[in-house]
């Protein structure tokens, strides 16, 4: 018996290589299409990628967080501290903060703010940065 005659059983046509792995394919396509994924299933995975994408987003943009304005042994000279984490600009977001800090205290009481100095730390990526301002208010002009 030769290999066509084989794959004619009980009245079956032969069928090439191609057509029996088409055939297949349609049957594989039209089980998947049929079923249904649960309501419940597509909103989990929706808010899975939700959280992905923000701690994403804020592993880039970072947090900070300054001390309250104390005052120094030095009549009218004060001092503020501020930190930042989440990437190589960390330093920028803690001496941004800490000299808004420093402008507004002074602006509260009418005054302008002068820096007298400034202590930075933390130059690693990842790692926790940190901005120290002395600064003095001083009237306005």
């Amino acid at each position: 018996m030769s290999r066509q005659d084989s794959d004619r059983v009980a009245g079956v046509p032969a069928m090439t290589r191609a057509q029996r792995v088409e055939s297949v394919d349609h049957v594989s396509s039209a089980a998947i299409a049929k079923r249904k994924v649960p309501a419940s299933a597509r909103i989990a995975a929706q808010m899975r990628g939700l959280v992905v994408a923000v701690v994403a987003c804020a592993s880039l943009v970072g947090c900070a967080s300054s001390t309250d304005v104390v005052a120094s042994s030095k009549p009218g000279s004060y001092t503020v501290a501020a930190s930042a984490t989440g990437g190589r600009m960390a330093w920028a977001r803690a001496h941004q903060l800490a000299m808004s800090e420093a402008r507004d205290y002074c602006e509260r009481r009418g005054m302008q703010s002068s820096v007298t100095m400034e202590t930075v730390s933390g130059v690693s990526v990842m790692t926790e940065h940190g901005s120290s301002v002395n600064f003095e208010c001083h009237p306005k002009f």
